[in-house]
């Protein structure tokens, strides 16, 4: 799977969690003294914190929010954008060298937690992953609106000239469909094979593609169908469709914030509230726009982070 090698490889990290869906988040609103009439942030005098981020743009794009958002509010953070492997992460958040790092769901669960369960629902994803984190010093913060998972891709005109909205509907195309995918999508347990098994189909070939060659494929008429991602920045173009995965075979992708239960307290409520603060923007929409901007039109993560915080009013204007 695409983005899941990229989370599963060498840059996979560990996490852990908070807060359970939907809970409150406390003010992170400056309070003013009355005698000197000077702001304090909520973060002022709080101790020195390091977050972090994995390698690819996305990941790049999540850290600068959180950093900066954070960093408006007056603590004392720093960035560092690559952890590292797995077990490297782990150690630095039980130990407190690292504060918070942004995961998604389904590889806390599997490649962390160790759970090859397959969840129906968001929420009771979040609940297996936040029982192996408390466990383990740690807790997931909210999940953002958004999910990055693999997708079955589709152009825009093939999928209407074939009446084709869900991964079921390949049944109507499968004997001169030609299917797209890094090879390992191939053979992965939760990828092609399991498609196949769910919902019917055969493709009547696969070809072999290098991650971000899917699109190329599709426009060249190479493949008709391919693994992409939830969250590509090539889908705010409007020329693809991705087909519904209404049995959920390909799971879910929310981010939740891991985060240090001694991280936690020693920050305050106000560090928790304005990572979620963030999160919550993060719709689906909102996040293929900032991986878009970055991926297709070659700009710098922190600068777009700093413009949409700024949009939303959570920095200053011209924050980067």
């Amino acid at each position: 799977m695409i983005r899941c090698l990229l989370r599963r490889g060498a840059i996979v990290a560990v996490a852990v969690g908070v807060a359970a869906c939907g809970s409150s988040s406390p003010s992170v609103t400056p309070s003013t003294s009355s005698s000197a009439q000077t702001t304090v942030l909520p973060g002022t005098g709080r101790p020195p914190v390091t977050i972090g981020d994995k390698n690819f743009t996305e990941q790049f794009v999540l850290g600068e929010l959180y950093y900066e958002a954070l960093k408006a509010q007056g603590f004392s953070v720093a960035l560092n954008r690559n952890i590292g492997p797995s077990e490297v992460t782990m150690q630095a958040l039980q130990s407190g060298r690292l504060g918070m790092y942004p995961e998604y769901i389904d590889t806390w669960n599997s490649a962390i937690a160790g759970d090859q369960r397959s969840f129906h629902t968001l929420r009771s994803a979040y609940a297996a992953g936040e029982q192996y984190a408390l466990a383990h010093g740690l807790k997931l913060l909210e999940p953002t609106p958004f999910s990055d998972i693999d997708a079955i891709g589709v152009g825009l005109d093939y999928a209407v000239q074939n009446g084709l909205s869900t991964i079921r509907d390949l049944r109507k195309v499968e004997q001169t469909l030609t299917f797209g995918a890094p090879p390992q999508f191939q053979q992965e347990q939760n990828g092609l094979p399991a498609l196949e098994q769910a919902y019917g189909f055969m493709p009547v070939a696969f070809k072999p593609l290098e991650i971000g060659g899917q699109y190329q494929a599709l426009n060249q008429g190479a493949v008709q169908a391919a693994d992409v991602n939830t969250t590509d920045g090539q889908l705010t173009t409007g020329s693809y469709v991705l087909l519904k995965d209404p049995l959920k075979v390909l799971g879910w992708g929310n981010v939740v914030p891991v985060v240090s239960a001694q991280v936690l307290q020693a920050e305050g409520p106000a560090f928790a509230a304005t990572i979620n603060r963030v999160s919550a923007l993060l719709t689906l929409q909102a996040i293929r726009q900032l991986n878009a901007a970055v991926d297709l039109s070659g700009e710098d993560p922190a600068a777009v982070a700093g413009q949409f915080l700024a949009a939303h009013g959570l920095v200053p204007a011209g924050t980067s």
